[in-house]
């Protein structure tokens, strides 16, 4: 069994980010779109090409400017971050990233399902915002595996108190649609979901970069999910990783 990684997240850069990287911020607070702003439009290969108050303009501004990125409050007026970021990641390749004041706003959990690729805490220290933005931009998700799992841990917990319809449910173990994956493609997508970055894994499973670039890549095809974040997701909703108990299943 492998024990959980509590590292630091893993916001190495495997791809080159665009050139010059748009981004679009949205929150309904003034100083939190101009702060961000400020930080972003400093960078020599960042341009904020819009800053916005609420879902419903970040949605149009996704679809005006085509960013790379969206920074996306989770809770906004007249239309809330989730249905935003679900409407953007259906109409637009633009990657969304959630804002949010507290690790444990249950809404988060709804964004990454929704399609988010990951959440920064609003209190981001200056240097990690520019990195989180150059990291997704280059198509990767933004993984802080000690409070991403702690996140999807309880909001899965909690729907397995309820009875299911999927096999697997209930904590009874993994369910059948990773019947597909190889039994290497598991064991990869387990040290994904323990926040492993792929020269973590590759040294846990003995193998090179670049197999597990590939059993990664196998993993997000088969089981027809967007990035990282929703296979760690997979792997807690699936059962492969209990939720409950850290354990593996």
């Amino acid at each position: 069994m492998t024990a959980p990684h509590d590292g630091p997240p893993d916001l190495s850069v495997p791809a080159d980010p665009p050139a010059h990287i748009r981004v679009v911020v949205a929150d309904d607070q003034e100083l939190v779109r101009s702060g961000f702003g400020m930080i972003l439009d400093a960078q020599p290969d960042i341009t904020v090409v819009a800053e916005v108050p609420d879902g419903a303009a970040a949605v149009a501004a996704a679809r005006e400017h085509r960013p790379h990125v969206v920074l996306m409050d989770v809770r906004m007026p007249r239309m809330d971050g989730i249905e935003a970021t679900r409407l953007v990641c259906e109409q637009t390749s633009s990657r969304v990233v959630m804002l949010t004041t507290f690790d444990h706003d249950e809404y988060v959990y709804d964004a990454l399902r929704a399609g988010a690729g990951g959440f920064l805490l609003k209190d981001v220290r200056r240097d990690d915002l520019v990195h989180a933005v150059r990291v997704v931009a280059a198509g990767e998700a933004l993984l802080a595996p000690s409070v991403t799992r702690r996140l999807i841990t309880r909001m899965v917990a909690a729907q397995r108190d309820a009875p299911t319809e999927q096999e697997g449910g209930g904590g009874r173990g993994p369910d059948r649609r990773l019947a597909v994956l190889t039994e290497r493609e598991r064991e990869t997508l387990l040290l994904l979901a323990r926040g492993m970055s792929n020269a973590q894994i590759a040294a846990a499973m003995v193998i090179s970069e670049h197999t597990v670039k590939t059993h990664v890549g196998n993993v997000l095809s088969k089981l027809h999910l967007r990035d990282r974040v929703h296979a760690v997701i997979c792997a807690y909703e699936s059962g492969l990783v209990v939720a409950e108990a850290g354990e593996t299943a």
